[in-house]
């Protein structure tokens, strides 16, 4: 019996802002410090005891499969041996990506009832995918938990607020960035079709705010090391820095 994932990486989008690098590679396959921003990712979730990851894909996505496979490792991906990678090519079934929310319930099949939900675009070298804190949130009543941010300057507002009670607030007077990371039951994601058979295309973002104003998303603010990769000059800045 094929295991189930414990954690969905986001690879579906245009990175219209990433043009022209991505014009004819997808975001995920850019260079970032002598390898593809992706697998810092995928490295962080197999050193923390992930073994099986799910990647949804849409622009240019069989780039990203024929580079990574199904089982990488050794020769050329030493890294990754061990984990196991399975695709849900949104851009191959519906002819583009499904948004968030909608490419997580298509690939609902292939995960646990309880899994990490992370952005391919960001890198966050020293964040840990603790399986303690899987297990912790597993036992919680809530249906999801998230990982803010100090705002960085290209988003100054913010997006949620975070309370003293630990619960993530879709309105606050001091508001954080969403840095991409999250833990979510299978449940969040209940108004939608699981395996989202007719595509149908639904962002996250009203998802979490109606979870958040039941009550039902806990949150921590993360202090560790973190950058969108929005931009070519974001990425150009992170490269130049691990020169010096």
């Amino acid at each position: 019996m094929t295991r189930r994932a414990s954690a969905m990486l986001l690879a579906a989008g245009r990175g219209q802002r990433m043009r022209p690098l991505t014009d004819h590679c997808p975001k995920p396959l850019l260079q970032m410090r002598g390898k593809p921003l992706l697998q810092w990712l995928l490295e962080a979730l197999r050193r923390d005891g992930c073994r099986a990851v799910v990647l949804n894909t849409a622009w240019r996505g069989d780039q990203l499969s024929d580079h990574f496979g199904v089982e990488p490792g050794a020769p050329s991906l030493p890294d990754l041996a061990g984990l196991r990678i399975s695709y849900s090519h949104e851009g191959r079934d519906f002819g583009q990506a499904l948004g968030t929310a909608g490419g997580i319930a298509r690939a609902l099949p292939m995960l646990d009832q309880v899994f990490w939900v992370c952005a391919g675009d960001i890198f966050a070298p020293d964040f840990v995918f603790s399986a303690q804190t899987r297990t912790r949130f597993a036992a919680s009543d809530k249906l999801a938990h998230l990982w803010l941010v100090p705002n960085p300057p290209q988003h100054a507002s913010g997006d949620f607020g975070l309370g003293s009670d630990g619960l993530v607030q879709s309105q606050a007077a001091v508001q954080y960035t969403y840095g991409g990371i999250g833990l979510y039951r299978a449940a969040f994601f209940a108004t939608l079709p699981s395996g989202n058979a007719q595509g149908l295309v639904a962002a996250l973002a009203p998802m979490q705010r109606a979870a958040m104003d039941k009550h039902q998303v806990s949150g921590e603010l993360y202090h560790g090391a973190w950058t969108d990769v929005g931009n070519p000059e974001r990425l150009a800045q992170l490269n130049l820095d691990s020169n010096q």
